[in-house]
């Protein structure tokens, strides 16, 4: 039987302007992710992704605010909590997050033993030194990473060595979920692949118990995570299994996002690339209907005029359009014909 780790409904989170406009990064969104489960979420810059990571951890900051709906970790409703107990109970032992730029994370002037050190105070007060390098020393070595690197100062490290100390860092506590906003990026292959292997490693050596992965490379996602989640304009458009979101999407918008992409995968390799038309809507007054109407190929006046709910396609599956997923597929073959002949 599975274990919910972590589960949130109908959750909406907006941006306050300095001009007092509303920004609705985050719009009625709802997940699941089991115990022993990876979930991606893919979408291009300013679809809500990281604001949605940073959601997820239920603490706050102006100018992001908490709207409405239920962030439940282990069945504990975080939401409502006073940011003081969130910092204190949740974060880094519940729920952890590695940040983009996460190369940028380490405090420049202290060891990485010392940051490690601030870390774990943070939630045991009481731990003596000894112990703290004990554990940070097992945790590395568990890793792939040499413990010399504790002694280190961050600029004495590579881009792909902070990044994977960022990495282990984050899961010093043993978080119930980790979230990764974009680990890989700005890194060489070599050093992508370190990184998610690392974090694989985390997950079979019992680290943390679930993940979640943020990237805008849809592809990158098969080889990382069991689901895939795409977001667009604060909403998600499409639901599915891994295999099934980058092999067979059903959005036009993530349809759009795997023709965008070079993928030297077998059965992708061949792919022609298209661009996806326009640019996303303004976030502070979001139109009616579906919001990747004016991009999007497939249009009908139907599809500006009411909000589009997301659609079930069976096995678990979901996507949001008016079409269904026969009218889909044909009108992909028709512009697949057309752009070979």
């Amino acid at each position: 039987m599975s274990n919910l780790i972590l589960e949130v409904r109908d959750l909406t989170t907006k941006y306050v302007t300095r001009f007092m406009e509303d920004v609705y990064a985050v719009d009625h969104v709802s997940l699941k992710v089991e115990e022993g489960k990876s979930l991606g979420i893919a979408g291009e810059s300013g679809c809500g992704k990281s604001t949605l990571a940073l959601s997820l951890m239920g603490y706050y900051f102006p100018p992001l605010h908490y709207m409405s709906g239920e962030i439940n970790i282990n069945g504990q409703n975080i939401s409502g909590m006073k940011p003081d107990d969130v910092r204190k109970s949740i974060l880094g032992t519940e729920i952890s997050y590695i940040p983009q730029a996460a190369m940028n994370a380490l405090n420049p002037t202290q060891k990485i033993i010392h940051f490690i050190e601030d870390v774990i105070k943070a939630h045991e007060l009481y731990i003596t030194k000894k112990d703290i390098y004990e554990r940070a020393r097992k945790l590395f070595e568990t890793l792939g990473l040499p413990a010399d690197v504790l002694q280190k100062y961050p600029v004495e490290l590579s881009g792909g060595m902070k990044q994977r100390t960022v990495i282990a860092t984050s899961v010093l506590l043993l978080p119930k979920v980790l979230i990764a906003d974009e680990p890989s990026s700005a890194l060489d292959v070599t050093s992508q692949k370190m990184v998610i292997k690392m974090l694989r490693q985390a997950m079979e050596n019992g680290l943390i118990d679930s993940m979640i992965f943020i990237t805008h490379e849809l592809p990158l996602l098969k080889n990382v995570t069991d689901d895939i989640m795409v977001m667009y304009a604060g909403q998600i458009v499409e639901k599915g299994t891994a295999e099934e979101t980058v092999f067979d999407p059903l959005h036009p918008y993530a349809k759009g996002l795997m023709g965008s992409i070079i993928v030297p995968e077998k059965g992708l390799r061949n792919v022609k690339l298209t661009a996806i038309p326009g640019v996303p809507p303004n976030l502070k007054n979001p139109p009616t209907g579906c919001r990747f109407a004016e991009r999007c190929k497939f249009v009908k006046p139907e599809c500006t005029t009411n909000s589009i709910a997301l659609r079930d396609a069976g096995g678990g599956r979901a996507y949001r359009c008016i079409l269904s997923k026969e009218e889909l597929r044909e009108a992909y073959a028709r512009e697949a014909y057309k752009n070979a002949s």
